[in-house]
């Protein structure tokens, strides 16, 4: 996909997990900078027409449309490597400018045409929006282990691609590939 997936059934403010948001397992829809549940007024943002969703993982599993998949380990690594490698990729995939980056958005080339734009992310543990302008990260389609999801993702002082992982309750953007 070219732009982060927009798939809102339902939305949440930042301060909403289950009860036991280690073991969360129900699907969370967030949309940076938004607290209430009407999906209408969500939509209606500026953070949701330009960055789309930001999934928890359970929500991210099931969010891409029929005949499309969460990207895995090995189809990041595929694009990475024909990009030339972790320490350019980020470059190649982020949006040029800084017109949502903050500067310098170092490296930006968009010569893949992903055109990754700094979505920011949802955190789980202060239950708020974070680094709107300076970070994206995608879920995969891996869990790191019972708790947590691998992740992908770019920063706006680097060309690099960076990869990590978090706790499975923490909303990120999600791209899909066709199957």
């Amino acid at each position: 996909m070219a732009e982060n997936q927009a798939n809102l059934t339902s939305a949440v403010g930042p301060a909403t997990v289950s009860e036991d948001a280690g073991h969360e397992t129900d699907p969370y829809y967030y949309v940076y900078g938004y607290d209430g549940t009407d999906v209408g007024a969500a939509k209606a943002t500026a953070n949701y027409l330009t960055y789309g969703v930001l999934y928890n993982w359970h929500a991210a599993l099931t969010s891409c449309p029929p005949g499309w998949h969460l990207p895995s380990f090995d189809e990041w690594t595929v694009l990475t490597d024909y990009l030339g490698g972790i320490d350019v990729a980020g470059g190649k995939i982020k949006e040029v400018k800084t017109t949502h980056w903050i500067t310098p958005n170092e490296g930006a080339t968009n010569q893949s045409g992903f055109t990754a734009l700094p979505g920011g992310w949802r955190n789980y543990s202060y239950e708020n929006f974070y680094s709107l302008g300076f970070e994206t990260f995608f879920w995969l389609c891996i869990e790191f282990d019972q708790f947590n999801g691998w992740l992908w993702g770019f920063e706006y002082n680097s060309a690099r691609r960076v990869r990590g992982y978090n706790r499975k309750s923490t909303g990120y953007s999600i791209r899909c590939i066709r199957d």
